[in-house]
């Protein structure tokens, strides 16, 4: 600084230091020196500088990082208006394009306000930096009325006022203006404009008119303009938004005759293959660029890594990774980032850990994304343990947590039933961050399911609504289930209304806990106007809704409504489930309907369904009772040798079925496997047996088997008197 002071000898002869200030302050700029507006001015005023509108554009830039610039931009500015140096349209077209940018529409206006009290005209510079920034925040209006402005002040628009405002009206779904705008625009031009071509067909493929798109690029061709690359690949971006892939790989072979594709082009087309699933021919696309001399960037890398673990091809990923050339091409955050979560998520969670360390030996420093996908894959594996240790590594490493990776945490953490655990991170969230929507989502619903009192919820909720934020239909989801299973329904309703009054989208899970809730009150037709509203919002029920009906249906004995029930399942192309065959199964076994139960089980079995134990025993119980003991004995022994437990029910029924059939051998057997089992015989059985053993003339066995009843019977009540003999024992004790 002294050296510098010494060149002072003329502090009036700003001429020299007009030229020097922009060079010293463009130097500090990009040495990162000055960073701060306070400290460029500081330096200006200490060597005595004239501070030109470069040196103002130099600060500005130093400061451009912050979060704040635009306000530190304007106490720059502000600042020399006081120190007395004159400012031009320049300068507040740079101010203007930092505060439309940012969104604040009124601070820019304010400065072309203050433009105008100056006398300062707007030039065509100042017009499409409005039209432009004020489009990109979505005020079309106003840059609209900045377009038409232009002629008015006699200006006449040029090419970048025509394309910017093209795009503006292209983005806004606005194509008939914007188809319009480009036709005057062509009115009298012997060289079209590429960039508004490549912007209208750009325009034309995002509202799915491509036929308009396709014709355009002739037109261009016609006009002896060749499409450029940027052309063809907006397009190609267009259609594969659109799925059109094979009519996407159709304008890539045809865009060779005017323009060379280059590496966004393959980027282009490998994203859009792999999102379709078409993993293969990406690949071969791939294979294609390399032919043509184009080398893989790490963006192509990552599009494939990315796109190949979303389809489960694992291996093929993992195999891209281990194919980089780290010198042309090493891996970034990204890469490490995208193949950690695919691993994890497909349970590969100890590969994923691995590569995660092979991050860290890159010297690549994981973010909180990365933390994120390995505590939620390490949680989602059962291993919760190691999810710990992942957040208190990350904590060791002084990563800060954003607030998702806490959310997820949270999320996890309840899931494993860690409920204290649980709330001490919303707590954390609460000193660290602003707990948002989802972060009461995720405690509402973990309370409610651990079992705490819905009071507590509620309150949470209102806390929400409160703070101002709207709560989710997990949040509604979560508070209406809890009322709903301890039959506060009418609780749950009104919390329902609540939720579609502020505009909720509720989904299948919500009405599905209504209706259970109804159902199992016996408030079917409360429960099927909630299926009708379903229906009327085009909300699908699942099968699980409809299971939750024929439930009810079935408790109530309303077998026939059940039959119905069931063929609006399949009319709606609904796939039953197991649950839902066991719940009609069981319903027409408890009505006596059991030839037709036996119909619905040969066709659970015929869909390849496998019976539970409960619908096992109910269709065993039925048969017997229906007198069809061999189909009943088939299923026995084969619900055994399945692995199957038949509780004492199921045996008692078997006896009785093969008693009355007059097959009181394989009766006795059972009779006897009954009790080395350990299962209880009941006396109506016992009865049965006997007098299926006495007309079958064995006479041995009716023996043994009245000894086995009485002595069952005798301890039965020997029990029962001793048990009440304890009783007054203790109740003359006590008093």
């Amino acid at each position: 600084m002294e050296k510098k002071r010494e060149i002072v000898k003329e502090p009036l002869n700003y001429g020299l230091y007009r030229n020097a200030c922009p060079p010293l302050l463009a130097s500090s700029v990009l040495r990162n020196e000055i960073t701060d507006q306070n400290v460029g001015l500081q330096s200006v005023r200490i060597l005595k500088f004239f501070l030109t509108i470069l040196s103002f554009q130099l600060c500005a830039l130093a400061v451009a990082h912050k979060p704040d610039s635009p306000d530190l931009m304007l106490i720059l500015f502000h600042q020399l208006q006081e120190l007395g140096y004159e400012v031009n349209v320049h300068l507040f077209t740079t101010l203007v394009r930092v505060f439309a940018r940012d969104g604040r529409v009124d601070a820019a206006l304010s400065l072309l306000d203050e433009m105008k009290s100056n006398a300062f005209d707007a030039d065509i510079v100042l017009y499409n930096v409005c039209i432009d920034c004020f489009g990109k925040v979505g005020k079309v209006d106003m840059a609209w009325k900045f377009f038409h402005e232009i002629k008015t002040h006699g200006l006449m628009p040029d090419d970048v006022s025509y394309t910017s405002m093209i795009g503006v009206l292209c983005k806004a779904s606005r194509m008939n203006d914007a188809v319009e705008l480009f036709e005057q625009m062509e009115i009298n031009r012997a060289i079209p404009c590429a960039y508004a071509y490549n912007t209208m067909i750009m325009g034309y493929g995002s509202s799915g008119r491509f036929d308009e798109a396709y014709s355009l690029l002739e037109r261009q061709r016609l006009k002896g303009s060749i499409p450029s690359v940027i052309a063809y690949n907006s397009l190609l971006t267009c259609l594969g938004k659109k799925g059109k892939v094979e009519e996407a790989l159709k304008i890539f072979n045809e865009m060779k005759k005017d323009a060379m594709p280059n590496l966004s082009t393959y980027n282009i087309l490998v994203d859009m293959l792999c999102r379709e699933g078409k993993v293969d021919a990406a690949l071969e696309v791939q294979n294609d660029m390399k032919a043509t001399g184009l080398v893989p960037n790490i963006m192509t890398v990552n599009i494939m890594i990315d796109r190949l673990c979303k389809a489960n091809k694992l291996n093929e990923a993992c195999s891209v990774f281990d194919g980089l050339d780290r010198k042309i091409c090493a891996p970034n955050k990204f890469t490490f980032c995208s193949l950690i979560d695919g691993l994890g998520r497909h349970g590969r969670v100890d590969d994923a850990y691995r590569l995660y360390e092979k991050m860290l030996d890159c010297n690549e420093i994981p973010d909180a994304i990365v933390y994120t996908s390995l505590i939620r894959n390490f949680f989602k594996s059962g291993r919760k343990e190691d999810g710990h240790k992942i957040y208190k590594e990350m904590v060791r490493k002084c990563v800060s947590p954003d607030l998702t990776l806490l959310n997820t945490y949270m999320d996890c953490v309840f899931k494993s039933g860690e409920i204290k655990k649980g709330r001490e991170l919303f707590e954390e969230i609460k000193a660290k961050f602003t707990p948002d929507a989802r972060s009461y989502s995720i405690l509402i619903h973990g309370l409610i399911k651990a079992g705490f009192a819905l009071n507590k919820a509620y309150q949470l909720l209102e806390e929400m609504k409160a703070k101002g934020l709207k709560p989710t239909v997990v949040t509604y989801g979560s508070v209406i289930d809890g009322l709903a299973k301890i039959d506060r329904l009418d609780e749950a309703y009104m919390l329902f209304e609540e939720a579609k009054s502020i505009g909720v989208e509720l989904n299948v899970v919500v009405y599905s806990s209504l209706v259970d809730g109804f159902g199992k009150v016996g408030r079917i037709d409360e429960a099927y106007l909630i299926i009708e509203e379903m229906m009327q919002k085009d909300t699908t029920p699942n099968i699980q809704t409809w299971n939750c009906l024929l439930d009810a249906l079935v408790k109530a004995e309303e077998i026939d409504e059940a039959l119905v029930c069931w063929n609006s399942i399949k009319d709606l192309k609904c796939t039953p489930n197991i649950i839902t065959y066991s719940i009609l199964i069981n319903g027409l076994c408890r009505v006596r309907k059991f030839n037709k139960a036996f119909v619905f089980w040969q066709e659970m079995q015929k869909n390849g369904l496998k019976p539970n134990a409960i619908t096992y025993v109910t269709m065993i119980s039925g048969l017997a009772k229906a007198g069809n003991i061999f189909e009943a004995d088939k299923l026995f022994e084969r619900f055994k040798a399945n692995g199957g437990i038949p509780d004492a029910a199921c045996y008692n029924t078997m006896i009785e079925g093969l008693s009355i059939a007059n097959k009181a051998k394989e009766a006795y057997q059972l009779f006897e496997e009954t009790r080395l089992k350990g299962c209880n015989i009941y006396t109506k059985t016992c009865v049965i047996l006997l007098d299926a053993l006495h007309k079958a003339e064995c006479l041995e066995q009716a023996a043994i088997t009245e000894d086995d009843c009485r002595r069952e019977t005798f301890l039965g009540i020997y029990f029962t008197i001793l048990n009440e003999l304890s009783s007054s024992f203790l109740f003359l004790h006590l008093f």
